[in-house]
């Protein structure tokens, strides 16, 4: 590689990483929801299906001195902030707060959360958007550590057959991993639905 090309190589990845972590700690508070678009093909299929770009989810928290998302992949882990949003399709996102969170986010319930949200690592991913415990998908992490520790729920419940199932990508999706056994009526909490919740008031927008 010459050095031209290795100086334009070097300035496109601290440009990358400048949209990447553009972020300022004192913007951010624990408890925070990051929003991003993803890439995978079952975040084509959830686009379909509710007619919006996010797909995915997680909760924002301090561990150590950086703020850092807990989120609900394959398994649930913890993620730097960076990593997070340069996953996302074209570094977009959005971060939202609870509209009240000075008086229902004490620093007890944070840390309890935190808490709760730790004995979660390292399960599973629920690829069949399942409402028990034993596995968990993204939206249904923080939909559960929110009502559990605050009771505020943060968007409408759903089924499955609430959303628009006719795309191609959907039901293909839908065949390969319920088959012939789709639950219909299962208990499902969406990225939009709880982007859209009443709760929530949007704190950053990036691109």
């Amino acid at each position: 590689m010459n050095k031209t090309l290795f100086l334009i190589v070097i300035l496109f990845m601290s440009f990358w990483d400048l949209k990447a972590e553009q972020i300022k700690s004192s913007d951010l508070m624990e408890g925070d929801i990051i929003f991003h678009e993803s890439n995978s093909e079952q975040a084509k299929a959830i686009k379909a299906a509710t007619k919006s770009r996010y797909t995915h989810v997680g909760i924002i928290f301090k561990y150590g001195n950086d703020y850092k998302v807990l989120e609900a992949i394959e398994p649930v882990r913890i993620t730097p902030l960076s990593t997070f949003i340069k996953r996302g399709r074209k570094n977009h996102y959005v971060i939202k707060r609870l509209k009240d969170r000075e008086k229902v986010l004490t620093n007890s319930k944070i840390q309890e959360m935190k808490q709760y949200g730790d004995s979660l690592l390292g399960r599973h991913y629920d690829i069949y958007f399942g409402w028990q415990d034993d596995r968990i998908y993204c939206t249904e992490l923080i939909w559960k550590l929110y009502d559990k520790f605050t009771g505020k729920k943060l968007g409408d419940l759903k089924t499955l057959k609430d959303f628009d199932l006719s795309s191609s990508k959907v039901q293909y999706l839908m065949k390969k991993r319920y088959g012939n056994n789709i639950p219909y009526s299962e208990p499902v909490i969406s990225p939009v639905d709880m982007f859209n919740s009443a709760e929530l008031v949007t704190i950053i927008s990036y691109n």
